[in-house]
């Protein structure tokens, strides 16, 4: 059973400076609501309880977030004004959470594995919160631990991309065992498209078993210069089953300004 998600929060969010200069890009709102809300809603619609956040210098806020604030509570008490609270205060009573800083920006890699003190011994769930997902029936996570619950094994999420933007993304290449599950032969971290396996790209979800943590240990930096949860992955897809989903839904990449916008209007119009 999938009882944590890791969140990895370090980064800096350049591309919406100097909005981001000191409110992290996690908590950037999508209507009323910061992007990492909305993903660890998604985590406990997959059942999942325990949030384990990895931070960085200046992401307070996310802490804040994810807490009472007493003074606020007693300014709206008893107004029209205190059912704006409800969906952050469900959070807060049905989650655990627990922090721990990435000091140094290494990659993805090495956020996980900075998470490992907060995870231990056991599978989980990994969610970007800028990659923000939506679906009229189970939301994306739910989908993946349905699926892991039948294969036990790595599952990343998976969509199809423009051939010319491979170079966003890790990118996978497989066997098509089930309709829609790949099991995963290649990984490249952003090919060149002419350089790309395929164009299946990885998306901010994956499950992840507790054997990883000595895989990326191992790593050594790659694309950039930093250290790839692709690289990892694929050391492991060698020596065991590492799987890529399609999943079912629509995924919004609220790390650039077009997708954040696209979000916005996607969700204000399902509001309506």
């Amino acid at each position: 059973m999938i009882r944590k998600c890791l969140f990895p929060a370090a980064g800096y969010g350049t591309r919406f400076l100097p909005a981001t200069k000191a409110t992290p890009k996690e908590m950037l709102p999508v209507l009323t609501k910061p992007l990492i809300q909305y993903g660890v809603e998604e985590a406990i619609e997959a059942g999942i309880d325990t949030m384990a956040i990895v931070t960085g210098r200046g992401k307070r806020a996310i802490e804040d977030h994810f807490d009472i604030s007493y003074e606020l509570e007693h300014q709206i008490k008893g107004t029209n004004k205190e059912h704006y609270l409800h969906d952050i205060r469900e959070v807060i009573e049905n989650c655990t959470f627990s922090y721990t800083r990435q000091t140094q920006m290494k990659g993805l890699g090495h956020a996980i594995l900075t998470g490992q003190t907060l995870i231990g011994n056991e599978p989980f769930a990994v969610l970007l919160a800028d990659d923000l997902c939506d679906n009229e029936g189970n939301a994306v996570l739910k989908q993946m631990v349905d699926l892991y619950e039948k294969y036990q094994c790595c599952i990343v999420a998976i969509e199809e991309v423009p051939k010319e933007h491979t170079n966003k993304y890790g990118v996978i290449s497989g066997n098509e065992i089930e309709e829609g599950i790949f099991m995963i032969d290649n990984m490249v971290e952003k090919p060149e498209p002419e350089d790309a396996p395929s164009n299946l790209a990885i998306i901010g979800r994956y499950i992840l078993t507790p054997d990883i943590f000595d895989i990326i240990k191992d790593t050594n930096p790659g694309k950039g210069g930093e250290i790839q949860i692709t690289d990892a992955l694929l050391t492991q897809a060698k020596k065991a089953m590492v799987l890529g989903f399609k999943f079912k839904g629509v995924r919004f990449d609220c790390g650039s300004i077009d997708g954040f916008v696209e979000a916005t209007n996607h969700f204000y119009n399902k509001s309506k």
